[in-house]
């Protein structure tokens, strides 16, 4: 009876497969969104009854709008209709296209918003004006109106006042209506105040270059001085034309901008200079007010980034001390786990156990006790009640290809409490009061949701269902949807390498199939996780291949000598697993080992090109999309974090170049893609892997795109075309099967 059931089982599962509707890249790239209404920059008002996030328009998914919900029940309603009161045809600073670039921003309209801490006001930047929503009454009213734009907006902690920058400068102004006023002068585009540079955008997490005190009676704001950086003369090419962008690019082992701190009375505009210390080649990393606005607290790390101070500053002179230092022979990742308390005290995660893990300080330093332990690693430390001594945060306590929300006394430690369950993927925004979140979750067969949930984690209601049932975009194609099996390899120190695999729709285990391998392998990010899959996937799962992944040693998420393996050997250890994973599929007896193909953006499109170069490299073909190919090329902090300088360590940048590996690479086998106007993996990677190549009389295929960036600004006509560009090469170079 037994193998009778299954047999129907699977009788039934062709049939439904069957019957499902195939995924053409045309329907993938097209509106409403695939994935559903995702709820995306959720947050919880500051007094906890209300949430509110973006959502892209049924008929525009690259267009968002602000949407609210109450916690008490209602249907959610629109706050913002971004069409509106965008403009139409608006050129956006290269400021703005830049600070969109460096955070991701890959949609238009409503992009960002902020609350003021009494929940009165929602700030809104529209296409580079500014709208102020005053809850009460549901009015919105329009506050700039200039031919420049006004980026990185705030709403002060009171709500007296709205602050921007604007053309290097910053200005405030009364949030009840009223003149702006300019609280710095004289800033311009190498001298510019209250900014971001741009490594601190790209590769700090810093977006911000300013920060209001609790009273609103001062603001923390930089001074940032780029005349010392070179100049890279980057080529825009665009559809028409092409403009040369003198970029001041900070490369590996060359000068970085000069970050001072001032600390300015809103009142007067009088500045205090911080003492950041004699060393002038540092990292502003992190800068956060005392709940009493008494103390300015700033983190400054050492260029080799393997010291981080924190510092006590005095905002009425300026003087600094150190409170705590972390160092590590390798490097201290900068992160927003510092969180001020009101007694004076202070949350902070360190990875000196070996583990990211939360510990408890008093004002001056001093360390009270270790709130978190064990053999996993604190991802973010997300909120805090400070009324019931709870520190609220997520980790992939279980397994690295879960996350979880957990809560744990700072006060009396104990083993954590899981506020949300397992199997999947949770991020949260937590209330300001910690007792309450708005939480997002998501599987291989769920698409994002998100709810309002108690502090003990039960769920009040839906905010985005996005119940994927009838009415959903992805039903028609849902019965086709494949989930991945999870396992494990050992690395070659034994650290255990975990790998994903989806199979095409119909897959018959007697069968052979060519393989598609996802890589990134970089420190940014891991592939291998319980999460909603990019519908473009299904498209190569249709086409018929097997799609693969594997987190190499040097992926976030895991220990510190998971994450350090690296070190001063990027390239190295990466391939190493990356090929080690490439066994494991040989070995499997529905791969075929003679069609595997391979293909990443950025680090991805390096780790491809990596791979492809290998002594008896088997893949078959590979698609690398805007790649390293010498990180002489990038930029300081990334670069110098994992493998020094070319001074200290000529060694590891010769070995981990790609271009000394191409006389290694079989003809054919390569496809380039790459955008004309990329500002971070500049273009000249890819055309010095283009000269090598064509020197060589190696062929290859390249795929170049006019105007665009690394991240932002893609179209969805754009990534139609990548994606068709894709499966075309595989096609010819691995012939697939369509699934049935």
């Amino acid at each position: 009876m037994k193998f009778v059931a299954e047999g129907l089982i699977v009788a039934l599962m062709a049939c439904g497969v069957a019957q499902a509707e195939k995924l053409t890249p045309e329907r993938v790239f097209a509106d409403p969104d695939l994935s559903g209404p995702i709820a995306r920059g959720v947050k919880v008002s500051p007094d906890g009854s209300a949430v509110t996030y973006l959502r892209a328009k049924a008929d525009d998914q690259r267009m968002t709008d602000l949407w609210i919900a109450d916690v008490k029940g209602g249907d959610p309603r629109l706050l913002i209709d971004a069409r509106a009161l965008a403009p139409k045809d608006k050129v956006l600073s290269e400021a703005e296209k830049s600070r969109r670039e460096r955070q991701g921003v890959q949609t238009r309209g409503v992009v960002d918003y902020a609350w003021d801490d009494q929940g009165r006001f929602i700030l809104v930047p529209v296409e580079g004006d500014l709208f102020l929503y005053r809850l009460k009454g549901g009015r919105i009213a329009q506050l700039t109106q200039t031919p420049g734009d006004e980026i990185d907006a705030k709403v002060s902690p009171k709500g007296a006042f709205v602050s921007f920058v604007r053309d290097d400068n910053l200005f405030v102004m009364p949030s009840a209506g009223g003149a702006e006023r300019a609280l710095t002068t004289g800033g311009e585009e190498l001298k510019s105040w209250a900014t971001a540079e741009f490594i601190a955008q790209e590769e700090m997490s810093r977006p911000t270059g300013y920060w209001w005190s609790p009273d609103e009676a001062k603001i923390a704001l930089t001074f940032v001085d780029q005349t010392g950086v070179d100049v890279v003369e980057r080529l825009d090419v665009n559809a028409v034309g092409a403009t040369i962008v003198r970029q001041r690019y900070p490369r590996v082992g060359r000068p970085n901008a000069k970050v001072e701190l001032y600390v300015a009375d809103v009142a007067t505009g009088a500045r205090t200079k911080v003492d950041l210390g004699a060393e002038s080649d540092i990292y502003l990393a992190r800068v956060a007010w005392a709940k009493d606005g008494k103390t300015l607290y700033v983190q400054r790390q050492s260029r080799d980034q393997r010291r981080l101070d924190i510092l006590a500053v005095d905002p009425a002179t300026g003087a600094a001390k150190v409170i705590l230092t972390e160092t590590s022979p390798h490097w201290v990742d900068i992160t927003d786990d510092f969180k001020p308390l009101k007694d004076g005290t202070f949350l902070w995660s360190s990875e000196r156990s070996g583990n990211r893990h939360l510990y408890l300080y008093e004002a001056d330093g001093t360390l009270v006790r270790q709130v978190t332990q064990g053999a996993w690693p604190v991802d973010v430390l997300e909120g805090v009640d400070e009324a019931r001594g709870v520190a609220i945060f997520g980790a992939s306590k279980d397994s690295p290809v879960e996350r979880r929300i957990y809560e744990v006394s700072y006060k009396a430690p104990a083993e954590p409490n899981a506020l949300t369950s397992a199997g999947g993927w949770w991020r949260v925004d937590v209330a300001q009061s910690g007792k309450a979140f708005a939480a997002t979750y998501q599987d291989p067969r769920t698409p994002p949701q998100t709810g309002f949930h108690k502090a003990d984690g039960t769920r009040v209601r839906w905010i985005e269902e996005n119940k994927l049932a009838a009415g959903h975009p992805y039903q028609p194609y849902a019965a086709r949807l494949r989930e991945p099996t999870y396992g494990t390899i050992k690395a070659a120190d034994g650290q255990d390498l975990w790998w994903s695999m989806r199979t095409p729709p119909g897959f018959d285990p007697a069968k052979r199939y060519p393989v598609i391998v996802q890589v990134y392998g970089g420190p940014a990010g891991a592939l291998v996780s319980k999460v909603w899959k990019s519908p473009e996937d299904q498209l190569m799962l249709e086409a018929g291949y097997i799609l693969f992944s594997l987190d190499n040693r040097g992926t976030p998420n895991r220990s510190v000598a998971f994450k350090t393996a690296i070190d001063r050997r990027m390239g190295k250890v990466e391939v190493e697993d990356q090929l080690a994973g490439v066994a494991h599929l040989a070995s499997l007896p529905h791969v075929d080992p003679a069609r595997i193909g391979i293909t990443g953006w950025s680090n991805g499109g390096y780790m491809t090109m990596m791979v492809l170069t290998a002594d008896n490299s088997p893949y078959a073909a590979g698609v690398a999309g805007a790649p390293v190919v010498d990180w002489s090329l990038y930029d300081t902090h990334y670069t110098e974090r994992y493998m020094g300088t070319t001074a200290d360590n000529a060694a590891g940048y010769a070995a981990g170049e790609v271009t000394a590996r191409l006389g290694k690479l079989k003809p054919g086998v390569l496809m380039i893609m790459h955008g004309m106007a990329d500002d971070n993996v500049t273009f000249d990677n890819s055309t010095k892997a283009m000269a090598a190549l064509q020197a060589s009389g190696t062929t290859f295929e390249l795929m170049t795109y006019p105007g665009l960036r690394h991240r932002a600004g893609w179209t969805q006509a754009n990534r139609l075309h990548r994606a068709r560009t894709t499966l075309d090469f595989f096609e010819r170079k691995l012939k697939p099967t369509a699934a049935p």
